[in-house]
């Protein structure tokens, strides 16, 4: 049995004659639908941005407006991928036969069709749109669409985003894509009545900041619709988990939120734009 154990990682003799590339770096198939670069730290520099003063975010828009209860199964994509879905019809661009498509899982290192199937769940319930599923609407255009295709627009506009939700904001199984694909939405912050833990942290590792409602306030309460443009403000040298971030609405409203960055590292995370950023300069600086 040991003789086995020690040879399990050599192959039999069909194994050892696949071609294999070389080199210290992993080389992708331009045309494989499976496994594409990951784009997480696509335009990071080895120095942290410098910032002076507040962190201020002008004209950020809401994506997706929420009740309680959005769980991972709503934000991550899952199951079998349909045709009829914004990633089946990415699929069929690249000449993928809908009965080929698999589910997200097996597709769950192509960020293409991982970003596009986020928020892709049938029964989702966006308070911007009548229509039940994976749609919202770009403000002001008021032009609805594609959950990926509206905040792609809002990219183009370098305009930030965020979402605004009710009570266990995350809550379920823990699901990486989650926040993952939260990201790639260019969604900046999540304001929420209140986060499930898991979730709420890898909101925090992917750069999203986590925003809390206090003393029972929520969107409804506020008369916010999610149709304003916000304005962010974190103040410099803010503590974890200070109260003191304001958030303003064009309409003239401006309130105070908690900010659910619960811990010094998790400050040092956002400073760096997420833990991977993070980690890639902690490596850079020490070789």
């Amino acid at each position: 049995v040991r003789d086995l154990y020690e040879q399990a990682l050599q192959g039999d003799d069909q194994w050892k004659a696949l071609p294999a590339p070389t080199g210290e770096l992993f080389q992708y198939d331009p045309e494989s639908s499976y496994i594409q670069p990951p784009p997480f730290l696509d335009g990071v520099q080895l120095e942290v941005p410098e910032t002076k003063g507040d962190f201020k975010l002008d004209g950020v828009r809401c994506l997706l407006k929420f009740g309680d209860s959005i769980t991972t199964d709503h934000i991550s994509p899952v199951s079998r991928i349909p045709a009829d879905s914004h990633s089946g019809r990415y699929l069929q661009s690249l000449g993928v036969d809908a009965k080929d498509f698999g589910s997200y899982g097996t597709r769950r290192g192509n960020a293409e069709v991982m970003v596009r199937g986020t928020f892709a769940n049938l029964k989702l319930n966006n308070h911007l749109v009548d229509e039940t599923g994976p749609k919202t609407v770009h403000v002001p255009s008021g032009e609805e669409g594609d959950i990926q295709s509206v905040s792609a627009r809002y990219a183009e506009e370098n305009t930030p985003l965020l979402v605004i939700a009710g009570s266990e904001y995350g809550q379920g199984s823990a699901r990486d894509w989650a926040a993952k694909g939260t990201a790639l939405l260019g969604i900046r912050f999540v304001l929420a009545k209140s986060f499930e833990r898991i979730h709420r942290s890898n909101l925090v590792g992917m750069g999203v900041v986590p925003l809390e409602f206090l003393g029972g306030d929520d969107a409804e309460s506020l008369g916010i619709t999610g149709k304003e443009s916000f304005t962010v403000t974190i103040p410099e040298n803010s503590p974890p988990g200070h109260t003191g971030v304001s958030v303003r609405v064009d309409s003239g409203l401006e309130f105070k939120v908690k900010l659910r960055l619960d811990t010094e590292p998790e400050l040092q995370f956002f400073k760096n734009g997420g833990v991977m950023p993070f980690v890639m300069r902690q490596l850079a600086q020490s070789a």
